[in-house]
């Protein structure tokens, strides 16, 4: 399957232990994870201002993410979708990546709920989802 995984659940996954961190490691393994460069930028931003990572270890992770995940050009949206013009290249991303599931914790896209027949899911939604998958 392919996933989106939103700047924030990513940026979650290595500021702290729990369902963020559990769902990346899963996508690592299982799925494919679907970026932008915009979107990498977004992480490596964050993970300095926010979590007050070093610039040296932002830049392997990074670098790990380049590696790990598919990166895509985000495609031309029409309209505005969103009222976050960042959001709407999120979902530019999602549709270049073909994805299959939006994974986010912004409440602008969550109440979309879809986009193009692309599922928008909380972490949590997204958990139940993959338990649903594997029975």
């Amino acid at each position: 399957m392919k996933v989106l995984l939103d700047s924030n659940i990513i940026i979650s996954a290595f500021a702290t232990r729990g369902i963020c961190c559990d769902i990346f490691e899963i996508c690592l393994s299982e799925h494919q994870i679907i970026l932008s460069e915009f979107m990498l930028k977004e992480i490596k931003r964050s993970l300095e201002r926010k979590i007050k990572i070093p610039s040296k270890l932002s830049n392997e992770i990074v670098k790990f993410l380049s590696e790990e995940a598919k990166i895509v050009k985000p495609v031309k949206i029409q309209g505005k979708p969103c009222r976050d013009p960042d959001d709407i290249k999120i979902l530019a991303t999602a549709i270049a990546g073909e994805v299959d599931v939006i994974v986010t914790g912004d409440e602008d896209l969550l109440i979309l709920k879809k986009f193009k027949k692309i599922p928008i899911l909380s972490p949590k939604e997204f958990w139940k989802f993959l338990k649903k998958k594997k029975k």
